[in-house]
């Protein structure tokens, strides 16, 4: 998600993808499977273009969905808004 957001906020487009992370795409749409996020899933199985166009639309539901799924992640188990001091 963070190589998609830079690209399309920096450039506008993925055009960089290639010397950032030519994977990011099919990685995104791969793990986001494997995690169970289908808006994340759905958004980065897009072709390419239009996902470049949709991104922007689609930014805050993947964002949500990212944080809803942040909890069940393996190891975190602070609550929402504590350090861990590091």
């Amino acid at each position: 998600m963070w190589v998609a957001d830079f690209m399309m906020r920096n450039a506008g487009d993925f055009g960089n993808a290639q010397d950032m992370y030519p994977d990011f795409q099919k990685d995104a749409k791969h793990y986001s499977e494997r995690l169970s996020l289908p808006v994340t899933h759905e958004t980065f199985s897009l072709p390419s273009r239009k996902l470049q166009r949709e991104y922007f639309d689609r930014f805050e539901a993947v964002c949500d969905e990212l944080r809803r799924a942040e909890p069940k992640a393996a190891g975190n188990t602070r609550p929402a808004g504590q350090s861990s001091g590091l």
